[in-house]
C-alpha cells in the first residue's frame, strides 16, 4: 500500500511539473498585442505624437506584468531632435521629444550577467499616410509593431523561466522613421555608460511569412559574423538565412541595429521575414492589424528561443565579427 501511494504522490507531482512548464508566447498574447499597438486609437505612432505615448504605456504595463524591470530610473530613455513640420515655413526648428523604452531581465549567472544581449525594434511608426477609401491612418502592423512585439515576448520568456545566463535588454526605439534617431541616441548613451554589449539583434517586420523554399528569416549583414550560423546550431535548423537582396540594398546599415554596431563593434544585425515579395503594404494604410499572419509569428518567436537560448548560456562568447 506504501508502495502505491508513493508511485500516486510521485505522479501528481510530475503532473504538476508538466503542466507548471513554461511555454513561449501564444498567438492570443501576440495578437492582442498587435491588435492595440497597430490600432486606429494610436493614429501610426509617429514619434511625438499622443499615438506614441498610447504606444509607450502599453507595452511599460506589459513590461511591468512580465517582471522586466526598467534598466534606467524608468522605462524611458528621452531624447529631442530638432525637426521642421510641414506647417512650420519659418527658420525656427520645432523640438519633437521622443523616448525609447529600455527593460532588462537580470541573467542568472553570478559572471556571464555582466554580459548584455540586446533584443530590439522601432515602436514609432510614420503615422498618416496617402488616404485609401476614407483611411489615412498608417498603422504600422509589419513596421514593426510585429518586431516590437516578438523582441517584448522573447524577454517576458526569458523573465518567466530565468533561463538565462546572461542578462537581456530589451530595447524599442522611437525616431526610427525619422533616421534611426532613437536608437542612435541609446547606443551612444549605453557606451558612454560602459555597457558590457556582447550582441544585438533587432527584430524589423516579421509578421508575414516568406515562401515555402525560402528560409524562414534572413539577416541583415549576414557574412559579417557568425551570428545566424550560431543561432541555426542552437534552433536545430535553418531559421536564420542569407538574403542576397538585404546585401544589395544595404540593409545592415539601414535598420537600428546599426547604431549599435557603430558604437560598440559587435555583432549587430536586423532579422526579418519580409522580404519585397510577400507584404505590399510597407508605409501604407493598410499595413493593419488583419493583415498579419498570427501563427507565423508565433513560430518565429518559438523558435527564437532555444536558438537565443543556447547562446545567452553558452560559456564563452560565440558569437564574434568576421573580417570582410
Amino acid at each position: 500500500m506504501k508502495k502505491i501511494l508513493a508511485l500516486l504522490i510521485l505522479v501528481s507531482v510530475l503532473s504538476c511539473v508538466t503542466t507548471n512548464k513554461s511555454t513561449g508566447p501564444s498567438v492570443k498574447s501576440i495578437q492582442e498585442s498587435m491588435e492595440y499597438l497597430a490600432s486606429d486609437a494610436l493614429e501610426g505612432r509617429a514619434t511625438g505624437s499622443i499615438g506614441i505615448e498610447k504606444a509607450a504605456v502599453y507595452i511599460e504595463g506589459f513590461l511591468k506584468k512580465n517582471n522586466i524591470t526598467p534598466y534606467f530610473d524608468t522605462y524611458r530613455d528621452n531624447f529631442e531632435i530638432e525637426s521642421k513640420s510641414s506647417s512650420d515655413k519659418s527658420t525656427d526648428p520645432n523640438i519633437i521629444k521622443g523616448f525609447n523604452i529600455v527593460g532588462v531581465v537580470e541573467g542568472n549567472d553570478p559572471k556571464l550577467k555582466s554580459e548584455f544581449i540586446l533584443l530590439g525594434g522601432h515602436y514609432d511608426h510614420i503615422g498618416f499616410a496617402k488616404e485609401v477609401n476614407g483611411d489615412s491612418i498608417a498603422n504600422g502592423a509589419n513596421d514593426d509593431a510585429s518586431g516590437t512585439i516578438a523582441a517584448m515576448e522573447l524577454a517576458a520568456y526569458f523573465a518567466k523561466t530565468k533561463t538565462n545566463k546572461r542578462s537581456i535588454l530589451v530595447t524599442l526605439y522611437a525616431a526610427e522613421e525619422l533616421g534611426l534617431k532613437g536608437s542612435t541616441h541609446l547606443a551612444k548613451r549605453l557606451k558612454k555608460e560602459g555597457l558590457n554589449a556582447y550582441t544585438m539583434i533587432n527584430f524589423e517586420m516579421i509578421g508575414v511569412p516568406r515562401a515555402a523554399d525560402q528560409s524562414m528569416a534572413y539577416m541583415s549583414g549576414f557574412e559579417r559574423s557568425n551570428f545566424a550560423e550560431t543561432l541555426n546550431r542552437y534552433a536545430g535548423e535553418e531559421v536564420v538565412g542569407f538574403f542576397p537582396k538585404a546585401k544589395e540594398f544595404n540593409l545592415f546599415m539601414r535598420s537600428d541595429n546599426f547604431p549599435f554596431f557603430s558604437e560598440f563593434n559587435i555583432p549587430a544585425h536586423a532579422i526579418s521575414t519580409f522580404d519585397f515579395t510577400n507584404f505590399e503594404y510597407y508605409h501604407h494604410v493598410d499595413d493593419e492589424a488583419d493583415k498579419m499572419d498570427y501563427e507565423h509569428m508565433t513560430s518565429f518567436i518559438n523558435k527564437m528561443i532555444p536558438a537565443f537560448e543556447g547562446m545567452m548560456n553558452a560559456p564563452t562568447k560565440e558569437v564574434i565579427l568576421k573580417d570582410e
